[in-house]
């Protein structure tokens, strides 16, 4: 079983270090001008058994970990009948031994909770009563055990008022961070979708035969789309990394294509913030996750248009140690030294009269710096004022080339959609005919569908929405259309739920996974893949 803390170890440690401590302090007395060491080797010798059975105690705690309460009980007996030996024995030389009870006494309830705080302060009471009957030197200051006793009892009250404030604030604070978790999940549900479709929307509109005015009026929906999205993301991926859902998922893929994918998916991006993207091909292969990477390169690239408008960018691959390094320039505004340190800090923007305007909140870098640490991947910036910025993502694996499949159709590898048959399942109108019509634009052939239940379907390639209503979901929706075809389907998954959580769904089910708000690009490439995948006849 494993613990997150052991506090009972941690108890046990700090017990035998004490016991040294006082055992160093009892040799110390003995040798002092006045004093006859024969008095104190009484006390040495018990220490020394005290630390031997500490000793074995901390052993078992090892041996048997877990929560004993006997075990527990038994310790503090342990530590008050050792101090009380040596309060007895070394008489008012040995008086700073009173430390250990209140060590005792307050570790025990710090470390275990007021239940424990209350037992080690009834055993310490039992202790000083016990020293005082046995002590001559005590009997003669009864208002020093007095005090000795009242102390020993009001500092574990007040600590015990300490750890219930402490535990409610605790409670409350879990509280919160629950609700903020419910509200964050159903805000992303909830504005994932106008935002999804709206995009859809207008990805149409652009499809259309359009004149200058009315294109520059879809430019101008889309490029704020894309700032709402991006800033939408950011959140989403900050409140991801915070509450530790996110594990990277490695994967071997050809670094070259990925990247030049991803330079296809923000063309319009760089067009609007009028970048020429510039990309040196590479015929590398790497291990790593292609998603956190592409958030990561995504982020780079979204700095590089606002704050680099109208001026090229770079990006390439370069050999770097024993792995590859992914390096983004830029000839923007570039930013000042002393702000460098600071760039990777969530909500730190290097504000400047004449970048004002430009949008965001700060969440890229940081984003950035956290996935890279998740993927293994370090970030180096490089930046000079009025000369631009480099970007180097770095300690990318590099992996063999997988061997290439055989028997894929040479005629599927076309760019083109046109006469793909698709069944698309969506319980939201608005988003159904978005997508439809999207689809249907890039010449594919929709069967469009408000419900999975009872879908009889001839598709090649089935989309669907992963919430269907109470009666199934997005999953179920395609198992029983790969039941009812007879082979694995090629499918994919819209969603604005966590993915995380479909896809430890999904198991090995060869499902694709798209995060609402989809970019179009983004949308006609998973469907390009799906369709150039080469599917056998399987059960189902």
């Amino acid at each position: 079983m494993k613990f997150e803390k052991n506090t009972e170890l941690d108890q046990a440690n700090l017990r035998i270090i004490i016991a040294s401590i006082a055992m160093v302090y009892i040799c110390a007395l003995g040798v002092l001008p006045g004093q006859r060491f024969d008095t104190y080797v009484p006390v040495v010798v018990y220490i020394a058994l005290f630390l031997l059975a500490s000793i074995g105690l901390r052993q078992a705690i090892v041996r048997w970990p877990g929560h004993y309460p006997a075990r527990r009980i038994f310790g503090m007996v342990h530590d008050y009948t050792g101090t009380c030996f040596g309060l007895v024995i070394g008489g008012e030389a040995a008086l700073p031994l009173y430390a250990v009870i209140i060590w005792v006494n307050l570790g025990n309830g710090m470390r275990y909770g007021s239940r424990y705080l209350a037992i080690a302060t009834g055993l310490a009471l039992v202790a000083l009563m016990a020293v005082y009957q046995l002590t001559p030197v005590w009997q003669a200051q009864p208002y020093m055990v007095l005090m000795l006793m009242l102390t020993s009892t009001v500092i574990p009250f007040y600590a015990h008022l300490l750890l219930e404030r402490t535990r409610k604030a605790s409670e409350e604070a879990v509280a919160a961070n629950l609700e903020k978790s419910r509200f964050l999940a159903q805000a992303s549900h909830d504005l994932r979708q106008p935002i999804h479709s709206i995009g859809l929307f207008t990805a149409c509109l652009r499809e259309s035969p359009l004149g200058a005015d009315e294109r520059q009026l879809v430019d101008n929906i889309d490029r704020s789309l894309l700032n709402v999205s991006q800033l939408f993301r950011s959140i989403l991926d900050l409140y991801t990394l915070d509450n530790g859902r996110v594990l990277p998922k490695l994967q071997v893929f050809n670094l070259g294509e990925w990247l030049a994918d991803l330079v296809r998916q923000n063309t319009e991006a760089a067009r609007w913030a009028g970048v020429e993207l510039r990309l040196r091909p590479c015929p590398y292969w790497v291990r790593t996750d292609p998603a956190l990477l592409a958030t990561m390169v995504q982020n780079v690239l979204s700095n590089c248009f606002k704050y680099g408008a109208h001026r090229p960018v770079l990006m390439g691959v370069r050999r770097r140690g024993t792995g590859l390094a992914i390096v983004i320039y830029d000839q923007g505004n570039g930013i000042a030294e002393e702000h460098l340190p600071k760039v990777f800090e969530e909500f730190y923007r290097v504000r400047q009269v004449r970048d004002k305007d430009v949008e965001g909140v700060g969440l890229g870098l940081s984003i950035v710096k956290r996935l890279g640490q998740l993927v293994g991947v370090d970030v180096a910036l490089r930046s000079q004022l009025g000369r631009g910025t480099a970007v180097t993502l770095f300690g990318l694996p590099f992996a063999a080339q997988p061997p290439l499949s055989t028997g894929r159709d040479d005629a599927r590898q076309v760019g083109l959609l046109t006469g793909l048959k698709v069944c698309l399942v969506e319980d939201d109108r608005n988003v159904l005919l978005a997508t439809s019509a999207l689809l249907e634009r890039w010449g594919c052939v929709v069967q469009a569908e408000l419900t999975g239940v009872d879908l009889l379907t001839d598709c090649e390639i089935i989309v669907a929405d992963y919430d269907l209503g109470p009666h199934s979901n997005g999953i179920e929706c395609i198992d029983a259309v790969r039941r009812q075809r007879g082979f694995a389907v090629p499918a994919m998954i819209i969603t604005g739920h966590d993915i995380e959580k479909i896809q430890a769904a999904l198991h090995d089910r060869q499902i694709a996974i798209l995060s609402k708000p989809v970019r179009p690009a983004e949308l006609r490439a998973t469907l390009r893949a799906l369709r150039d995948r080469q599917t056998d006849p399987v059960e189902v």
